[in-house]
């Protein structure tokens, strides 16, 4: 029998808080690996003073393990419990001019602008530093297993990002945006291959091994 993983915690959170910093925002992305769509980055900045907080949240986890009705029911809750929260993006055009990793950190970037409170401590998951924010900042490999912070921002970011590919389904409906989200299934990538690119994929990204269905 498999032996269930620990959920997030606070225990990076509680170390900094300790220490004097009581903004500490968590950072995750989505849509890193998709073949359409914008990425996006979730920033989520947790009381330091609320005791029931793990127990607020026990329904936030590494996004990816999460079934689409357990992260729809979780975001509000996070919403309401953080202090303050956000998620940008970074568009297909901005991803093919500047790379995956410099776009998804401009989307990192744009979160933290518009996040209302100043972070005085940024952690990231893992290949999401933000250098030039300028805040000092640890990026936790698997963060979004490991902090609560930084499971509630992959939340938020994937949710949004969800949403926002349902809406553009109805503008480009023959690709399966609103069940495949952008990412690479069967489906999507045989209709890249009858169909070509629309104007919210990512024309860099190269489409390897196309098989027709």
């Amino acid at each position: 029998m498999t032996r269930k993983s620990n959920p997030p915690d606070l225990r990076f959170e509680q170390d900094l808080w300790q220490g004097g910093f009581l903004h500490v925002t968590g950072l995750d992305e989505a849509g890193r690996g998709a073949l359409a769509g914008p990425v996006a980055v979730g920033a989520v900045i947790l009381p330091a003073s609320d005791p029931h907080l793990a127990e607020t949240l026990a329904c936030s986890r590494d996004s990816k393990q999460m079934s689409p009705r357990q992260r729809d029911l979780c975001a509000p809750i996070i919403k309401d419990a953080a202090i303050a929260w956000s998620v940008a993006f970074a568009e297909p055009g901005e991803i093919d001019w500047l790379g995956i990793v410099a776009a998804t950190r401009l989307a990192g970037m744009r979160a933290l602008s518009v996040l209302g409170i100043i972070p005085d401590f940024l952690l990231t998951d893992y290949r999401l530093e933000l250098p030039e924010s300028g805040f000092p900042q640890t990026s936790l490999p698997k963060g979004d297993a490991r902090s609560l912070s930084i499971a509630s921002a992959s939340v938020l970011a994937k949710t949004t990002r969800d949403t926002l590919m349902r809406e553009l389904d109805g503008q480009f409906p023959d690709y399966g945006l609103g069940q495949n989200k952008g990412y690479g299934t069967q489906v999507h990538r045989t209709a890249l291959l009858r169909l070509g690119y629309s104007s919210v994929h990512r024309k860099s990204f190269v489409i390897k091994e196309l098989r027709s269905t």
